[in-house]
């Protein structure tokens, strides 16, 4: 803002407090910067107010709250509610200045509208110029667009230029690459060639060499150059031999080079023999990079295999014959006594520890001495596991014949295959814990069951017969044993006697237990041998097999020596069938042995019972074993798992043909007891009334509870063998036989009005026992 006319400087506009002065002088300057509307009216405002408020101060003497009120920002004042009714009784005006601050407003109205003209006069022209300036800038970009393209096109080109250069110069490094090898290739096949002819001279002579060949401090440089000059001349020899000479030159030349091969040959040999030998001193002091300098040096004569092999051969667990002696000792011990598969088992893992141990200390010694250790660990796993493993498991596993198997007192065939699974088991071990400490390229697992194959080819055969040796040692025990009981009972009674040997030759189910543990133990070491499942399907059904004929021949022979004591006792029984004309001591000596045959009956009837109870126990631990250990090693093989169910049904039914036999001849043993207690004991005046006028006995006859007793004790016993579907066809058929042979007792009598009242009672004990014995079965 300018100055006003009056000469003095305000911010916003002129302080004069005159009313009559002149309107502000506004400049376009003034709108600049952080200029505010409301602050300029307020300003305006403000200038004329102190000279009002000086007036009214005595005016409003009694209102000092007036004389305290604030100022707005925008140069108003906030009046007090109370001030502005006292002033209401002021006949004088508020705002005297009013008039002043309207010309004053309408002034500077005035000049905002010259000033913004001014400043639309501005804004077109600036525009105008805008537009000019826009024109000259699109037309100066056109140009520079115009430069660029070309700049491109000029960089494209050089780039182009650049690219063609670079690949001649390229080519140029190439050929002067490659002129430089062959300079070098013939510098050295010159060099090679001067070396070549000093070795073709007579053969054997080596005594004009350069002093290089001789020189120990050059030793390694002389085998690199004698390496070289093989190669040279044996591949010139081999292209001599390709095209046929024609010229006497060639063949000149082909004979010079064979002597040169020749000598180079003695030279190379007399020269590795020199490098062993000082790495044989170097490894007895244990100086390693000594030995590392000379197994570097022979690694150029046939990839060092030489000095790996060397070097493997001399350690001392290959030739020290107190190691292996010691192997021996320490898994099977004293030679005198045999050897056990839990000695075997921690001899054999002793002896395989110190084996990792050791070669572990050598793998370090390998691995610093020699510079592809990787082929040496090789070498040394595999002589390890093919000499010391194997000369140990030639002397632990001698195969036996089996012809003429070794005998149970020695261990039998049992003996072996468990010392053939521990030592797989242990030697299994043994090459993961080598492949662990490292064995370069070498299929250790796989050299490991090589060394086992002479014995896996013919395992199955060996472990059905040793199944075969073990049943038949057991069968021979257990006679034994019945023969020595039989024999401590002394004297006795025929009948009583065959009962008493019958017991002793029971079905046992410990006895069958004690082959299914025979199996498991086989079906582990199959598991164990067999890596693929066809295999162990087919090992496995076979060792199963075994376990099925052992069982059914066991439980039939059992079954069988049960009926041999039914029949035995039937045989007793018809021995003492008496006619009607005998005297009355004969006829009390026969009734004594029948009353024997009849309890000799009884009690083969419970021991086939008891036979059959074992037999159906013994048939559910076998369909227990095979459906939890088995059938799941049979499933992988499509059709294995049906055919072994199919052998085991097959298996028992010679079992159940013999229980089937049994159960027959049990009914006819109960029902010649039925008949023999009712000829015994039925009276023809059972069931006649009493001449002398005694009341009729209304209590079942004697007969009737002998044969109920009778029935109570067997069928007692059949309850307790039999099950399911068996039971239920035996009480069956022998309801039915019972009540047909008790009508035909019956008809055999003549009844009268008192009699029938017993003959009643009788069938009302019969029907209550039958009734009795059905609810037991439901």
């Amino acid at each position: 803002m300018k100055e006003s006319r009056d000469g003095i400087k305000s911010d916003k506009f002129s302080k004069s407090p005159s009313v009559n002065s002149g309107p502000l002088e506004l400049d376009i300057d003034d709108f600049k910067g952080d200029f505010s509307f409301d602050a300029l009216f307020g300003n305006l405002v403000n200038e004329l107010l102190p000279s009002y408020q000086e007036e009214e101060t005595d005016s409003l003497e009694g209102h000092s709250n007036f004389g305290g009120s604030d100022v707005l920002a925008n140069g108003n004042f906030r009046i007090p509610s109370d001030a502005g009714k006292s002033a209401q009784g002021l006949s004088s005006p508020l705002f005297p200045e009013v008039d002043a601050l309207l010309s004053l407003f309408k002034g500077s109205c005035t000049k905002l509208i010259d000033l913004r003209k001014q400043i639309d006069g501005r804004l077109y022209d600036l525009k105008k110029e805008v537009v000019v300036q826009d024109s000259k800038h699109r037309k100066t970009l056109n140009e520079l667009e115009k430069g660029v393209d070309g700049l491109f096109d000029s960089f494209a080109r050089l780039d182009s230029r650049i690219s063609s250069v670079g690949q001649t110069a390229a080519k140029i490094g190439d050929h002067l690459q490659s002129a430089d090898a062959q300079r070098e290739n013939a510098s050295q096949t010159i060099e090679l060639i001067k070396y070549l002819m000093e070795f073709n001279s007579s053969p054997g002579d080596l005594m004009e060499l350069s002093p290089l060949f001789s020189d120990d401090s050059r030793v390694a440089e002389a085998a690199s150059i004698a390496q070289k000059l093989r190669s040279f001349a044996e591949e010139d020899i081999g292209r001599q031999g390709i095209a046929v000479p024609s010229v006497m030159g060639n063949a000149t030349a082909s004979r010079g080079l064979e002597v040169a091969v020749a000598n180079l040959q003695e030279y190379c040999n007399e020269l590795e023999n020199r490098l062993l030998a000082r790495f044989d001193a170097a490894s007895q002091r244990r100086e390693l990079s000594t030995m590392s300098e000379c197994a570097k040096i022979l690694s150029q004569f046939n990839r060092g295999t030489s000095a790996m092999q060397h070097y493997v051969a001399t350690r001392p667990m290959f030739i020290d014959i107190e190691i292996m002696n010691a192997d021996t000792r320490l898994v099977l011990g004293d030679q005198v006594s045999q050897p056990s598969p839990s000695n075997v088992a921690r001899g054999l893992s002793s002896l395989y520890k110190e084996i990792t141990d050791t070669v572990r200390k050598e793998a370090a010694t390998i691995m610093a001495v020699f510079p592809s250790p990787n082929d040496v660990m090789s070498i040394l796993v595999q002589r390890v596991l093919e000499q010391r493993v194997t000369t140990l498991l030639d002397k632990l596993l001698l195969k036996p014949s089996l012809v003429n198997p070794p005998l149970m007192e020695e261990g039998g065939l049992l003996l072996y295959l468990r010392m053939l699974a521990v030592a797989y088991e242990k030697t299994e071990e043994l090459a993961r814990d080598l492949r662990a400490v490292g064995c370069g390229d070498l299929d250790v697992e796989g050299l490991t069951e090589s060394l086992f194959l002479a014995h896996k080819d013919e395992y199955i055969e060996h472990e059905q017969a040793s199944l075969r040796q073990l049943y038949k040692a057991k069968m021979e025990e257990l006679r034994a044993e019945n023969q020595q009981s039989s024999e401590s009972t002394g004297t006795i009674g025929r009948s009583k006697g065959a009962t008493i040997a019958s017991s002793h030759q029971q079905i046992s189910v410990t006895v069958v237990t004690e082959f299914v543990r025979w199996n498991e133990e086989a079906i582990s070491r199959c598991t164990l041998f067999s890596s693929q499942p066809a295999a162990l399907a087919a090992n496995v059904k076979a060792v199963f097999t075994c376990l099925l004929d052992q069982v059914s021949q066991y439980i039939t022979e059992g079954l069988e020596r049960a009926r041999d004591s039914l029949t035995e006792a039937a045989t007793l029984r018809e021995r003492f069938v008496l006619g009607t004309s005998v005297s009355r001591r004969v006829a009390a000596a026969a009734a004594s042995a029948a009353e024997a045959a009849a309890a000799a009956g009884e009690s083969s009837f419970r021991s086939f019972m008891v036979a059959v109870q074992r037999c159906a126990s013994s048939v559910a631990i076998i369909q227990q074993y095979f459906a939890n250990s088995i059938s799941r090693l049979l499933l992988p093989v499509d059709g294995a798992h049906a055919a072994s169910c199919e052998e085991m049904a097959t298996a028992m039914s010679s079992a159940e043909g013999a229980a089937y036999k049994g159960l027959h001849q049990c009914i006819e043993t109960v029902m010649a007891e039925v008949e023999r207690l009712l000829s015994a004991e039925q009276k023809a005046t059972d069931y006649r009334s009493p001449d002398d006028g005694i009341a009729p006995d209304h209590r079942p006859t004697n007969a009737c509870t002998r044969v109920v007793a009778y029935l109570s004790r067997v069928l007692e016993a059949a309850f307790t063998a039999l099950e399911g579907l068996n039971k239920q066809a035996f009480l069956t058929e022998l309801g039915n036989r019972l009540h047909k042979g008790l009508l035909n007792h019956w008809q055999k009598f003549t009844f009268n009005p008192s009699g029938g009242l017993r003959l009643k009672r009788d069938i009302t004990e019969y029907g209550e026992f039958v009734r009795s014995f059905q609810c037991s079965f439901c």
